[in-house]
């Protein structure tokens, strides 16, 4: 009898320990949005607990509904009743205190059911010393958009070119700067000085924060703006989700005019298996066909090299599929009596399809007389190609957090494949030879990012100090195996392939970037005229390392038959050899030297002095003060194969000071203004030799640094062909803040450039293009930004709810002696010269709009949404080369989710992208003459369709 008395006990004890729910959330300071350490929350049970060094606080009740008091010394109490509590779930509760001089009695309010990311996240905007805009998990969800370089777009000021380079108002990708949770990570691009933003899911990402004034504790080589990726962290709660998605796009998919290659089996993952790899493993100690005939041992290596080429020249039509994709994605929050842990862990996989048909790449010149106004075409490529992009990536971090202390671990991979296949009709006009000819394009391209962020946070007399630090590696690899690249050209119906119509070329490329990016800041909050203030001193250290090469061969044919099957030139029959001289055979066009290799590193050490305090009541000032310690070294030859090593090509020693002002009309209206000198570098590729080739389009980039030469010595001296640009930056804006997230904001900007760089194009070469430092200039803008909901909450049209922003520049950059002389002597008949022109990059004008609606109960929303940006001055011209210009791309989605299934668990989204069919288009522009097209590409109109599962 006891001892089942015992059991019963037993049991009941178990039951009650286990019918507990936890109650999670924050306490912010009211007065300016920063979170309260070591804040008071008491339960009306008795129980309570404080909040950590993120204002963070976890309590486990029985399930019930409670009243909860929140308090910290010299601030009033604020109470929250109605938090109802259920067994086994977490109640996501925030609270925010203000000081007692700003309230006299205490506050009580009533639970809400939920907390709204997109609240939170103009919560920081008013509350943030930057001027700031964002875009939340939230919205990602309503929005539909599957990475972050669709995402992003959607933020005042912001665009995003070729789906994956993001400008900030206006600006080109030079003054945008990417980072990830605060930290430097490298690009994959070398044409690039931003990373691709295409590369981050939605899925991994908690918000995109767009910062666009600087302040001290900043980098300073930004100028639009700072675009930061915070990937998800600390979860409040268990959750849990499995998504599966597909896209349709019918001129894209299931088309049997798809064109493709025979790939590796490992595409799929988004690498290659080896299919695609350098027949000589990147050797230089390589036989050429000279050798052949003096070494039959060299002869032998000569012929197993040239059957290793993968013989696959040629681009075959095929059935395309649609895009797929899936995620899964786990998190939690669990509680000890010395502290809490949290993970996540994130995979996602998308698998695209693109067929463009009538894709478009031309040259056009001015002519040799100034009467004839007409642009000559030089060069014409229009046909199809297809591409087949795999994006696979994968996060997990953990963390541990005390009430004082908190260590965070996060590990991101990031894995991307795309294969490309063309088949162009080819139109040589230039310098007097004309030929039409067939060119086949094969491409692939992988690109991958490892990244790992460790990082901790400590405060100290209750919060009184803080110190905060961050270590972070990333490697980042892209790799171009076997660019192969045909042109057969012609002359009714005679078939032949020779220098003067461009000779076969296979390409490999190879970037690897090593990068270590860490930093630590110490903050000091305390008083000064019985306001609060807050000091901020701290230093970083970036150290970056590149290492770049092309292997680049030529395939001469000889006197080898050439059909129309180009594959069958590889075969081995063909090949060159004693005993067939006239032959296929390869020219290495790196041996015995490579101007197309470079080693670059840059060393950053940058400490700063930041002070925010507020001189009299409503007025709160951030002056500030970063010093930063630049230098970069060069290894590498260049065209004239002179041989450079570890040369330092940039060492500078910049002072950037920053000061904005806040001044709070009333607690939802601010206006504010800033100051700052930044700067934008050269990139690595741009301080450099490298010829950068794009066999698609057949355009060439030369690296811009080379050394001057000392009239009075004859040495050659480094201090620079191509300068660092010092912008000075003037901003006001005034911002009004409502209910449910709702605001409206006006900014005003000018920004002042110091020896700008830009991309002009060559002129002793065709089609190559190269960053030149051009004439100062300026560029001064107005933006405007919107968010309202049509009704009251409860109301028919509170579901309603309409947003936008719109940004206007007008930019003037001084041309250099060179290109106003170029432009003067290649003038047209009328034309007027001016000595300014637009800075290019820059948009005139970007627009986003969008109009959604959402049940009260949030299970639904639909929503529409416009993007478009400006004509846009994309490649100066020089000599007889024409401008090349951007057209308007006008964007019109439709997307919307469902919620649905037990306790809302399943959730379907759809979106209609491109509903407009915008073609995507570049033109030459020329005075008194018709545009003529650089490139056109058709995207058409793509409906997608995911389903997710919520496992917890």
């Amino acid at each position: 009898m006891k001892n089942c008395i015992f059991f019963v006990l037993m049991m009941t004890s178990f039951s009650a320990f286990a019918q507990t729910g936890t109650i999670r959330g924050y306490i912010y300071d009211e007065g300016n949005g920063e979170p309260v350490l070591f804040g008071n929350v008491l339960i009306e049970n008795g129980s309570g607990t404080t909040t950590d060094l993120d204002g963070a606080y976890s309590i486990d009740v029985a399930p019930g509904t409670y009243t909860l008091t929140f308090s910290f010394v010299g601030y009033s109490a604020k109470t929250i009743s109605d938090v109802v509590v259920t067994d086994g779930e977490v109640t996501t509760l925030d609270a925010t205190i203000a000081e007692e001089s700003q309230v006299i009695e205490e506050v009580v309010i009533t639970a809400k059911q939920a907390r709204n990311t997109e609240v939170a996240l103009a919560t920081i905007r008013r509350k943030s010393t930057n001027l700031l805009d964002g875009i939340s998990s939230a919205s990602f969800k309503k929005i539909g958009d599957s990475d972050a370089a669709a995402a992003v777009k959607r933020v005042s000021g912001v665009s995003v070119e070729g789906g994956k380079y993001v400008y900030v108002r206006g600006l080109g990708d030079r003054y945008t700067k990417s980072i990830l949770n605060g930290m430097d990570i490298p690009g994959l691009d070398p044409d690039r000085n931003t990373i691709q933003m295409d590369l981050f899911p939605t899925s991994i990402i908690d918000n995109i924060i767009v910062l666009k004034s600087f302040t001290a504790d900043l980098p300073a080589d930004f100028t639009g703006g700072i675009v930061d990726i915070n990937t998800k962290d600390f979860p409040d709660e268990k959750n849990g989700s499995i998504s599966v998605g597909m896209s349709y796009n019918p001129s894209m998919h299931f088309n049997n005019n798809y064109l493709t290659y025979q790939g590796g089996g490992s595409d799929f993952l988004g690498f290659d298996d080896g299919t695609r790899a350098l027949p000589t493993d990147r050797r230089t100690d390589i036989p050429n066909r000279v050798a052949v005939l003096r070494d039959d041992q060299k002869a032998t290596e000569f012929s197993n090299i040239l059957s290793d080429f993968n013989p696959q020249l040629g681009a075959f039509r095929s059935s395309s599929l649609m895009d797929y994709s899936f995620g899964l994605s786990l998190g939690d929050q669990i509680n000890k009596d010395e502290g809490s842990i949290g993970y996540t862990f994130n995979v996602s996989y998308k698998n695209s399809t693109d067929f463009y048909e009538g894709a478009i790449f031309q040259r056009y010149g001015k002519g040799n007389t100034s009467e004839i106004l007409d642009l000559d075409q030089r060069e014409s490529q229009i046909g199809d190609y297809g591409t087949n992009n795999v994006l696979l990536a994968g996060m997990a971090g953990i963390s541990y957090k005390k009430k004082a202390n908190r260590f965070s671990f996060n590990l991101m991979r990031l894995q991307n494949g795309q294969s490309t296949a063309g088949l162009f009709d080819y139109i040589g006009s230039d310098q007097g030879s004309n030929f039409t000819a067939t060119q086949h394009n094969l491409e692939y391209s992988q690109r991958s990012v490892t990244n790992a962020l460790l990082s901790g946070s400590h405060a100290l007399s209750q919060g009184k100090y803080t110190i905060d630090w961050k270590v972070s590696p990333t490697i980042s690899q892209i790799t171009d195996p076997d660019i192969r690249f045909t042109r057969v050209r012609n002359d009714g119906g005679d078939l032949s392939i020779g220098t003067e119509s461009g000779v076969p070329q296979r390409i490999w490329r190879y970037l690897e970037e090593q990068n270590l990016s860490s930093r630590v800041d110490l903050s000091n909050n305390y008083m000064i005229a019985g306001n609060k203030a807050k000091l901020k001193v701290g230093g970083s250290y970036t150290f970056k390392n590149r290492d770049y090469e092309i292997q680049n061969f030529a395939i001469f044919t000889g006197s080898t038959e050439v059909t129309e099957d180009v594959n069958a030139l590889f075969n081995q029959d063909n090949f060159f050899s004693e005993e067939n001289l006239g032959g296929l055979y390869y020219e290495p066009q790196f041996i015995p030297f490579n101007a197309n290799s470079y080693e670059s590193d840059v060393t950053v050490i940058s400490a700063y002095a930041s002070n925010e305090f507020e001189p009299i009541d409503d007025f709160k000032l951030v002056v500030g003060l970063r010093v930063e310690d630049f230098k970069q070294n060069y290894s590498g030859i260049n065209q004239a194969r002179e041989t450079f090593y570890n040369v330092r090509v940039l060492d500078d020693l910049d002072f950037f000071p920053t000061a904005n002002l806040i001044y709070s009309l009333n607690d939802n209206m601010n206006l504010r203004s800033s100051f700052a000198k930044t700067i934008a570098r050269p990139s690595f590729k741009e301080a450099s030799f490298a010829t950068i080739i794009d066999p698609l389009s057949g355009r060439t980039f030369i690296g811009g640094f080379f050394p001057d030469i000392d009239v009075s010595t004859g040495e050659q001296i480094w201090d620079g062909n191509l300068r660092s640009t010092d912008i000075y930056n003037y901003d006001l804006r005034l911002e009004y803040y409502g209910s449910r997230g709702q605001n409206v904001s006006i900014s005003g900007f000018y920004k002042s450039f110091i020896n700008p760089i830009e991309i002009v194009q060559y002129v002793q070469a065709t089609n190559n293009f190269q960053p030149r430092n051009v004439g100062n200039g300026e560029v001064v803008g107005v933006e405007l930004e919107f968010f309202k909901y049509l009704g009251a909450l409860k109301s028919r049209l509170g579901g309603f709810g309409v947003n936008g922003n719109i940004t206007v520049t007008s930019s003037t950059i001084d041309m250099s002696e060179t290109e106003y002389n170029s432009r003067l002597s290649n003038a047209r008949e009328g034309e007027e010269i001016s000595n300014t022109r637009d800075m290019a990059g820059q948009a005139p004008y970007i627009i986003n709009a969008g109009l959604s609606y959402k049940t009260i109960s949030n299970n639904f929303e639909i929503g529409t949404f416009y993007n478009v940006k400006g004509e846009t001055l994309q490649f100066v011209g020089i000599a007889d080369r024409p401008d090349v210009f951007t057209k308007p791309f006008h964007s019109l989605n439709v997307s919307g989710s469902y919620t649905f299934g037990s306790e809302d668990r399943i959730k379907a989204r759809f979106k209609i992208d491109n509903i407009l069919s915008s073609d995507r288009e570049s033109v030459f522009q020329s005075f008194g003459t018709d545009d003529q097209l650089f490139s056109r590409l058709s995207p058409n109109t793509s409906v997608s369709f995911s389903l997710s599962y919520n496992i917890f």
